[in-house]
């Protein structure tokens, strides 16, 4: 099977994927970007510092060391995506009106505080109440944040720039994993505070740091409301962000439902899982820039129908872990189980690595700059409608005991994807796929 790269003529062929760019220096492929680049990925590594140093601890915190009854805890957590998503809607509306760098620098200072605020929750209803207030202000960050790379880079550039959003919150999300486990011990709600610190000091970073690169659109309300639902309406970016549900739904599967094969199938406790998990941000940060500086000249939708095919293979992986388990008996199960799992984690994450920047940068480039921010907020909430899409279904899967028809079910589905990408690619002009910007 041959795939051909960006609308070019010659057909693409393992020997011209060069596998030693892949493997090559992570350093050369961060170089080049203008300063404003760096400062939106510095500050995205600071802010996702902030969130790793209370993502392991606060449903401990509030649970047991709060009082709060788990399901109250549920509801909040329920609440904050809720108002993430609708967050995310309202900055995609803000940003293309009154430009990226005004909606970033107070969606950084309105977080400062509310982050800061759970370490002053004693009830649950303070705490459905100030994760609904977190959820709104921190929404509001990752449109405009998207739509500010999307105008500080090229089309030559923009999925780099992209990646390297992602290796900075990779990065940063684990070593506030690490911080927070001692900061918790010191002072467990100090682990609030500090992110709430991080999120001002990113807004100061931003203050100095980021032109002013689009202005907005000096428009009456109702005229640029009437614009903003007409941008998220288009059907090329409808079909996109369904696209992009599905994608979620896969990602949703490392959180909810693969863990559980690795506990009740191998015997996994939360410390082995955790240090098995820890493939995913480590295959991240070493390839996701070199991944895509190899990818550079295909399609982006090329680069997607490679991303599911990864998914797909990483279920494939997941299938066997069962079969395995009840053929072979004691370590040896366990080991090749584990070795299953990791297989998933390391393809799953290719997958990732050439799925998040790819449908970015199409969301960006499907019309002019000024919808680009509303473009990219309805991307964001297709992921998370689909994660917790997939988190349901494979709940149901599970509880039903049909768990062994979710992989060969997803696998179905990324056929199904992959259809739906190609029918895309007929409705992409080169310049949206990429093509143009490399001189094709």
């Amino acid at each position: 099977m041959t795939l051909s790269p960006r609308g070019g003529n010659e057909p693409f062929t393992y020997a011209s994927f060069r596998f030693h760019d892949v493997f090559g220096s992570t350093l050369e492929t961060v170089r080049g970007f203008d300063r404003p680049v760096y400062a939106v990925a510095g500050g995205r590594l600071i802010n996702v510092f902030g969130s790793g140093l209370v993502y392991p601890f606060a449903t401990i915190h509030f649970h047991l060391q709060v009082g709060i009854p788990l399901s109250v805890v549920g509801l909040g957590l329920l609440a904050n995506n809720v108002a993430t998503a609708a967050g995310t809607a309202v900055g995609g509306y803000l940003t293309d009106r009154y430009g990226r760098r005004p909606v970033m620098i107070g969606s950084m200072a309105f977080s400062a505080v509310t982050l800061a605020v759970y370490a002053l929750v004693t009830s649950g209803a303070g705490f459905v109440a100030v994760a609904t207030a977190a959820g709104l202000t921190t929404g509001l960050y990752a449109p405009a944040s998207q739509a500010m790379i999307a105008d500080l880079t090229d089309a030559t550039d923009r999925e780099r720039g992209y990646g390297l959003l992602k290796v900075a919150s990779n990065v940063g999300f684990g070593s506030g994993f690490v911080v927070g486990g001692v900061l918790y011990e010191v002072a467990n709600v100090a682990v609030f505070v500090a992110d709430g610190l991080t999120s001002a000091v990113v807004a100061i970073v931003l203050v100095a740091a980021l032109p002013r690169v689009h202005d907005g659109r000096a428009a009456p309300l109702a005229e640029s409301v009437g614009d903003w639902g007409r941008i998220v309406s288009r059907r090329r970016l409808l079909g996109l962000a369904f696209l992009n549900v599905v994608f979620a739904v896969m990602y949703a599967q490392m959180q909810a439902t693969v863990p559980v094969v690795a506990s009740e199938r191998l015997g996994l406790d939360s410390a082995q899982l955790g240090t098995l998990y820890v493939l995913n941000p480590v295959v991240l940060v070493l390839f996701q820039l070199p991944i895509l500086e190899a990818v550079g000249d295909w399609r982006r939708t090329r680069g997607l129908l490679a991303s599911v095919a990864f998914w797909a293979v990483s279920f494939l992986a997941v299938a066997g872990v069962a079969p395995v388990a009840a053929a072979v008996d004691g370590a040896a199960a366990t080991t090749v189980g584990v070795g299953l799992i990791g297989v998933f984690l390391v393809l799953r994450t290719v997958g990732e690595v050439l799925h998040s920047p790819l449908v970015t940068s199409l969301a960006s480039d499907f019309g002019t700059a000024d919808g680009r921010g509303s473009r990219l907020s309805l991307i964001e909430i297709a992921k998370r409608l689909g994660m917790g899409l997939g988190a349901a279904l494979g709940g149901v899967f599970f509880d039903y005991g049909v768990a062994a028809l979710l992989w060969p079910a997803l696998i179905a589905a990324c056929a199904g994807l992959a259809v739906g990408v190609f029918a895309l690619e007929r409705r992409v002009s080169p310049a949206e796929n990429g093509a143009v910007a490399r001189g094709e």
